[in-house]
């Protein structure tokens, strides 16, 4: 097998021999497919040339690392992986610092440094950073193959080998060997190295907890030894995956058990960043002061001591207009007319026009999340705009059904991917997230329309409404059937879409103030038929 690595740097990209081209994607020890190499050359050019970033003196934040940091040939999640540098630039201002993504999958610390590294060496300049996170590849063996092994530890070993496949001789290190050169080469250019620890597993040990890798106790005693900055990126994320509990922790994952989902890259950015913006080494003062976005976005509310908060979630049939007498109103703005104020606040969180994945995707579910406080309630009622197109148009629909099966889809529209994933998937990670945090989740079906088929409302019992009894009896949640008993009601009390129309505003969906009270006290009316602990908090 011929080398899959020249060693000839043009313009940023390796030239890669033509029957490295056509190699096989290979499974390495740990049973993951890397198809770094049979297009290494696309992927080298996908990556930013070392340095072309950077903003006229500004400095740039160099990412070093392997499949982890950057994901895929083109790293655009196009194969559901998504590598945490995808999403590290949201934490650093732009207008002070580039964030340069320079990982490449299937490298270890090794063969990044022999083959990927001298271009970026010849990049940095007087003031620039540079994260090292990389380890997870050193394995294998020596001398063959992707002879990508690394000696194991902080040791000044070394070992001579010949690669059996070119014959050519190399010199191997120790992981810290390597890291050693890694910051000699950053200091000797006037750069600033920062270590970091690795990305964790989707691997339990016997304690129950998310594994640690070895690697951060050895970058903590480099760390020490050449007085550089080290953040633990293993631990604090680690300690994340624990507290979510497995079935969220595994969709932080995707095919495999070291890659990561969106949510699991997303997690790592942040964990990256919240470990640098934490640190009290001195030497990172002048980081930080261009980091942005690292406290979590949260609600605006008003806390009164012994007053728990329902936050109410959902779209315009919870949020409208909400002041035109005579215009649309969502039945949150009338939380007060069945919620006692001197027991429980109301924060009305719904946004007209979001389906439970644009409602995530926006960042209004974290906004929520990050606010929760242990004895508060989440009111959680989607449907009317999960039903639209996946990739084009508006881009909110959800697959139908409940099932946690996902796939990959292209926007029509900016031509991003994104893992999509059922309509009951999204609703079980609401309520999820909510018990983390210690608060009750309730599950509120979607308001009815007023459409009236062989003579009576309609009802979506055999859709919606079959998906959210299958999520009921997978997560035990309160439900608030709002759908029935309203639907109910406007049987009894107009028998017709005609003399129902006051009850509605502008379409068969929104609805009027009239409307918006009546499925307020709908929502009192399930909330007592479940003897439901919210219930306490009613008028």
């Amino acid at each position: 097998m011929k080398r899959l690595l020249s060693a000839i740097i043009v313009f940023g990209a390796l030239a890669v021999p033509a029957a490295a081209q056509k190699l096989k994607p290979v499974e390495d020890v740990n049973k993951v497919i890397d198809n770094t190499p049979d297009s290494i050359n696309k992927a080298l050019m996908a990556r930013p040339a070392p340095g072309t970033t950077r903003k006229g003196g500004n400095p740039v934040l160099f990412l070093i690392g392997n499949s982890t940091m950057r994901n895929g040939t083109l790293g655009n999640g196009n194969n559901g992986q998504w590598g945490w540098g995808y999403f590290a630039h949201r934490f650093f201002d732009a207008g002070k610092i580039s964030v340069e993504n320079q990982a490449l999958g299937g490298m270890s610390t090794r063969t990044y440094y022999n083959k990927l590294w001298p271009a970026v060496r010849e990049a940095l300049k007087p003031g620039d950073w540079v994260i090292i996170s990389i380890g997870h590849n050193d394995n294998g063996p020596f001398d063959e193959g992707r002879a990508r092994a690394v000696i194991k530890g902080t040791g000044h070993d070394s070992l001579e080998v010949t690669i059996k496949e070119t014959g050519e001789k190399e010199t191997v290190y120790t992981y810290g060997g390597y890291m050693r050169k890694y910051i000699a080469d950053c200091r000797a250019a006037g750069a600033h190295p920062i270590l970091m620890s690795l990305t964790p597993r989707n691997a339990y040990g016997e304690d129950g907890k998310i594994v640690r890798k070895p690697h951060g106790a050895w970058l903590e005693e480099i760390s020490r030894e050449q007085g550089v900055p080290y953040v633990d990126l293993n631990e604090i994320s680690g300690a994340k995956l624990d507290r979510y509990g497995k079935w969220k922790e595994s969709y932080h994952f995707y095919k495999d058990n070291i890659h990561t989902s969106r949510f699991g890259a997303e997690m790592n950015a942040r964990s990256a960043a919240e470990g640098i913006a934490a640190s009290t080494d001195p030497a990172l003062a002048p980081l930080q002061a261009m980091m942005i976005n690292v406290a979590p976005d949260t609600v605006a509310v008003r806390r009164e001591k012994g007053k728990p908060v329902v936050f109410i979630t959902g779209d315009s049939t919870v949020k409208n207009e909400d002041k035109d007498e005579n215009g649309m109103w969502g039945w949150g703005s009338q939380a007060y007319t069945i919620f006692d104020d001197r027991k429980i606040t109301c924060v009305n969180c719904a946004h007209a026009g979001r389906s439970t994945r644009t409602y995530l995707n926006e960042g209004r579910w974290d906004r929520v999340y990050n606010s929760l406080q242990p004895g508060d309630f989440v009111l959680i009622q989607f449907g009317h705009n999960d039903i639209g197109p996946i990739n084009k148009d508006r881009a909110r629909g959800t697959i139908p059904g409940t099932s946690d099966s996902t796939r990959v889809y292209k926007m029509e529209k900016g031509g991003n991917y994104e893992l999509v994933y059922t309509f009951g998937w999204y609703l079980k990670k609401f309520i999820q997230d909510v018990r983390e945090k210690g608060a009750t989740p309730i599950l509120v079906s979607l308001t009815p329309r007023n459409e009236w088929p062989k003579g009576r409302i309609e009802r979506r019992n055999d859709s919606y409404g079959k998906w959210y009894r299958e999520v009921v009896d997978a997560t035990g949640v309160e439900f608030v059937d709002m759908h029935n008993i309203t639907a109910d009601y406007l049987d009894k009390k107009c028998g017709s879409k005609e003399k129902a129309m006051k009850y509605y505003n502008r379409d068969h969906t929104h609805t009027s103030l009239l409307g918006a009270r009546t499925n307020a006290k709908s929502m009192a009316k399930g909330l007592k038929a479940n003897r439901s602990k919210l219930a306490g908090y009613l008028k």
